[in-house]
């Protein structure tokens, strides 16, 4: 009975050193009597008891691991706090086992060496505007070595940059000092963009005042020569009818009948418009103007062509 139960025993340790199930995204380094022999996919596989051992475990996944803290010193001797993070994954296992005793040490060591390196190259301004430049250094040093580990290193990002409070506080005074100088500058350039444009609306004010002014004219004057020009006409045309009339049989009495009765109506005005009588010179004036009327208006026969009336 115990040596049956020995035997159970026995086949349940061979059975569970024979049969090895390996899980996804991971890789088992088998070393057969002390030597690399293979290395297992995932998946059920089957190994040699007591001659063949399972040495190495690897995860195949992408791994963040953090650098711890450091000070770097700038170009311009200033200190810098600075940490970050570092995404690598294991793509051989073979030499991720052989190829460095603990390849997660050596790539945290060898991210802080370089890290120093790449911003001892740098000043302190170049530092924060460059982030991806030092991101992007860090990573093609740590990746040329990290190909003898097996170990393939994706990014590197820093998580802070730190100077120290002296720094910090003479930054912020640049800061203070470069917001004014804008403020400063963008209301002098505002008070001079808007003389400008009053300067400009005054102008374009005094133009279209001006312009109105000079059409005002030109119009007054075309109506006024336009009056002059339609008075003239009438005018002309008033003279070619009179003329046409004195033309006509009789229009030569009814003129000078016309000039004695405005001779007579003149001498009347004037001796209504005055208390001292006014006699002219000659009598012969008046009684030849009035003669004058009376003949031609007795000559005027009924079929002549009589004077116009007033």
């Amino acid at each position: 009975m115990e040596v049956a139960l020995v035997l159970v025993v026995i086949a349940v340790i061979f059975v569970v050193q024979t049969y090895k199930i390996v899980p996804q995204q991971h890789a088992w380094v088998v070393e057969r009597l002390g030597r690399y022999d293979r290395t297992l996919v995932p998946g059920l596989k089957f190994v040699i008891p007591f001659v063949e051992r399972v040495a190495y475990k690897h995860s195949l996944k992408e791994v963040p691991m953090d650098v711890p803290s450091q000070v770097c010193i700038t170009r311009d001797n200033t200190q810098l706090q600075v940490d970050g993070v570092l995404y690598f994954q294991v793509t051989d296992p073979m030499r991720a086992s052989y190829g460095s005793s603990n390849y997660i040490i050596a790539i945290t060591q060898l991210a802080q060496t370089t890290l120093r390196s790449v911003i001892g190259k740098m000043e302190l301004d170049r530092t924060f505007e460059e982030r991806d430049l030092i991101n992007a250094n860090v990573v093609a040093a740590l990746d040329e070595a990290a190909l003898n580990w097996g170990v393939k290193v994706l990014r590197y990002e820093i998580k802070d940059l730190t100077p120290p409070a002296e720094i910090l506080r003479a930054m912020q005074a640049q800061i203070t000092a470069e917001r004014e100088k804008r403020a400063v500058i963008a209301t002098s350039e505002g008070k001079r963009q808007e003389q400008i444009n009053l300067a400009e609306g005054e102008r374009a004010a005094f133009i279209a005042k001006s312009e109105g002014e000079r059409q005002a004219e030109i119009n007054k004057a075309q109506g006024e020569a336009a009056a002059i020009t339609a008075v003239a006409d009438a005018t002309a045309d008033a003279i070619r009818k009179i003329a046409a009339a004195i033309e006509q049989p009789g229009g030569e009495q009814a003129v000078q009948l016309k000039v004695a009765e405005r001779a007579v109506d003149a001498y009347a005005g004037l001796a209504k418009a005055n208390n001292t009588m006014i006699v002219p010179g000659h009598m012969g004036e008046v009684a030849g103007l009035i003669g004058t009327a009376m003949a031609l208006f007795r000559g005027a026969a009924p079929g002549a062509a009589r004077p116009p009336s007033r």
